[in-house]
């Protein structure tokens, strides 16, 4: 359960501890405080007024709750713990030996610098090293980082940092293609580019491995 301070206000401020958002890889977000729902919403109305609206109007009344609810989807990814998403392996494989590859997973992720969205696809494979993870857990760890403010390039060495350290493959290899809304709806306003990120480790790091993992990947 998260900490619950007060303030000289009255209201509520809440800590999320440092364990409710994972230990996988660089980069991760710090301790941070986190403000009531109300305060929340209250900054969606700045936001609205910033923008030259006027939040009291009928169409955007409850805009603010609307927001404030789709921010707790847009992010929950900082309350899953990739310890407990990978902790559970099988080891009755019939000698199965061969990288386990899952192609296409949806990636739905906000650039940490504009919090626009970033959308693509995540191809992610495993070396096993004498046993497996339900294939579900790795569109999950995928899902876990990407549902947090993210650089692509961070995002990518996080998943491969949490298959590796917990699944304790022979090797992992992690590609993200994706989209970024700012570059298409801001700046340059480039709408057909796509980044590439790729994570690399252990055995598919040999060109054959490598050679192997996108032809499966390409079908």
């Amino acid at each position: 359960m998260d900490a619950v301070l007060e303030r000289a206000n009255g209201s509520e401020l809440k800590v999320i501890p440092d364990d409710a958002r994972g230990d996988a890889g660089a980069g991760n977000t710090p301790r941070v405080l986190k403000p009531s729902r109300a305060e929340a919403e209250e900054a969606v109305r700045t936001l609205i007024r910033w923008a030259g609206d006027d939040p009291t109007r009928e169409g955007l009344l409850d805009t603010p709750k609307r927001v404030t609810k789709a921010y707790q989807e847009f992010f929950k990814g900082y309350g899953d713990d990739p310890a407990d998403i990978l902790s559970r392996t099988f080891e009755e494989v019939a000698g199965y030996d061969d990288m386990v590859v899952l192609r296409g997973i949806k990636v739905e992720s906000h650039c940490e610098h504009h919090m626009v969205p970033v959308l693509g696809t995540a191809h992610v494979a495993y070396m096993p090293n004498g046993s497996v993870v339900g294939i579900s857990k790795l569109a999950r760890i995928v899902e876990a980082y990407a549902k947090r403010l993210q650089t692509q390039e961070t995002m990518t060495a996080q998943i491969a940092d949490a298959i590796e350290k917990y699944l304790k493959p022979k090797g992992v290899a992690v590609v993200v293609d994706a989209t970024h809304s700012c570059m298409s709806c801001r700046g340059v306003k480039h709408s057909d580019v796509y980044t590439i990120t790729r994570q690399f480790r252990g055995c598919f790091r040999e060109a054959d491995q490598e050679r192997r993992f996108w032809d499966m990947v390409r079908g």
